[in-house]
């Protein structure tokens, strides 16, 4: 199958967005003017003040003396970008590499898409039927190539399709304006009297190279496919996503459900085929009004389990917003990792990290509680309390370091060690009492002391005698007393964990 693009002009882009937001002005001439080079010029023009004579950049006292009841807009700096931009990511709906084309048009890479609409008029109809009913006045082209699209868009008659094969022959009766030449090019082929592209595919091309520079061979070749022509999707396309497109707008959550399940058992099929599995899928909902909503899950390791990534999601489906009806759905993989062969052994033998009844209940615990609220702790080399251990970012991840045995360490150790008053009968002494949070805890058992040392090779500072104390409520608490007791800085007493 070959290439096909479509070139999408609009032809009063900032003007027709002024009247959609302002209806008065659908009557009025009106323009956009900002400053340039001290200057107030036109920026845009309605179709109205354009029949009256009135240009882009032309001076705004010009344009009043020409038309004395015209309305003066002020340009907003970046409006035209935005908005163009804005209308790109609504235009992935029809096909997935949509790429601006400023400052008043959009490419897209409709190859393989046009089926979806019952064929390549039905396709370019549906475009300019929305973009009508939505307030803006277009021009379309569909070619083979995105040079042939846009000369057709803008200088053809009318909406046109070129067959594949037929660019050639259409280019050459447009103008040589049609293939987005520069002004001074444009300029010396008027003067030779070269008013249209047939000449030119016909002429030596190290005559046109001489006169004319290498531009116009390079413009000539990308519109005639002899050199391909690279777009810049304004929504980078993923190498793992499945689209689903409705012939009918969808608004039940039975109808989303059985849209999620679709494009899951596909996706998961090219996954594993692959040998991969997802750690993060992005759902997303394109509904007719324009607006996109989206939900997405993450998983602790690589999955192509369709059913468990059905439940992860099935639990957001209720934030979605159908809306008056959608009318696109895009499954998303944009994390990616090799599957572990485990994977395949699933329900079998006890369970251990690599069993994926494991990974998939934490997946589902994620959902329901939230991200960031389960952890794995791996040991760290280090002494010092608070960098003996390091968070696993998955559940594969592993270390050299082995657990400190022998020596009693909490459950539950605070990330930064809090103040605590405590009272000691006699140095070197466990606390009788210590109050946290303004609560007092007698304590009724303790063991200790346990001297650390600072790591003098990262930082400085003294050292901790920590005890182990359990109060008369029977909880066990991790404290230290920094430095030696009654030294320069006083006698400081921290609190640095929990027991079980």
């Amino acid at each position: 199958m070959g290439r096909r693009y479509v070139s999408i002009w609009f032809r009063h882009l900032m003007t027709d967005w002024c009247t959609i937001r302002r209806p008065e002005l659908k009557h009025i001439p009106f323009v956009l003017i900002a400053p340039v080079r001290g200057r107030m010029v036109v920026t845009a023009v309605c179709p109205l003040a354009a029949s009256q004579g009135i240009v882009l950049g032309m001076p705004v006292t010009d344009a009043r003396a020409l038309v004395p009841l015209l309305q003066v807009i002020h340009d907003q700096p970046g409006q035209g970008d935005r908005l163009l931009k804005a209308l790109a990511e609504w235009f992935i709906r029809y096909a997935p590499i949509v790429a601006m084309d400023a400052p008043d048009g959009l490419i897209l890479d409709a190859t393989g898409c046009a089926h979806l609409w019952n064929g390549e008029a039905s396709y370019l109809q549906e475009m300019e039927k929305r973009m009508e009913t939505a307030g803006y006045r277009i021009s379309i082209a569909m070619a083979d190539t995105i040079g042939a699209a846009w000369a057709v868009a803008r200088y053809g008659k009318e909406t046109q399709i070129i067959v594949q094969g037929a660019h050639l022959y259409t280019l050459s009766s447009l103008p040589p304006v049609a293939l987005r030449l520069e002004t001074s090019v444009l300029e010396r082929l008027q003067k030779l009297g070269l008013y249209k592209i047939e000449p030119l595919l016909s002429m030596p091309r190290a005559a046109l190279r001489r006169r004319f520079g290498q531009a116009l061979l390079d413009r000539l070749d990308q519109a005639v496919g002899r050199q391909e022509e690279f777009l810049e999707p304004v929504r980078p396309v993923l190498q793992w996503e499945e689209r689903l497109p409705c012939l009918e707008p969808i608004s039940t959550r039975t109808g989303i459900e059985i849209a999620l399940n679709r494009l899951l058992e596909t996706l998961c099929a090219k996954l594993s085929r692959a040998g991969k599995g997802l750690r993060k899928a992005i759902f997303q909902t394109y509904r007719i009004d324009g607006r996109i909503e989206n939900i997405e899950i993450g998983t602790n390791r690589p999955s192509h389990h369709a059913v468990h990534l059905f439940r992860l999601l099935e639990e957001k489906i209720g934030t979605l917003d159908p809306g008056p009806g959608i009318e696109l759905f895009i499954l998303q993989a944009p994390h990616v990792e090799d599957s572990l062969p485990g994977q395949e052994r699933l329900w079998e033998g006890a369970c251990r990290l690599d069993d994926a009844r494991l990974s998939e209940l934490l997946d589902r615990l994620t959902v329901k509680l939230g991200p960031g609220c389960i952890h794995r702790y791996l040991p760290a080399e280090h002494f010092w309390p608070e960098r003996s251990v390091q968070k696993a970012t998955t559940l594969q991840e592993s270390t050299t370091a082995e657990w400190l045995a022998g020596r009693i360490r909490p459950v539950h150790l605070l990330r930064t060690p809090e103040r605590v008053e405590v009272s000691a009968p006699i140095p070197d002494y466990p606390p009788m009492l210590f109050r946290y949070k303004g609560k007092l805890h007698r304590i009724k058992k303790a063991d200790g002391p346990e001297r650390i040392e600072r790591e003098w090779w990262l930082d400085s500072g003294q050292h901790r005698d920590y005890y182990t104390v359990e109060d008369e409520d029977g909880c066990r608490y991790w404290l230290f007393r920094s430095g030696h007791y009654g030294d320069d800085q006083g006698s400081r007493w921290f609190i640095h964990g929990f027991f079980a």
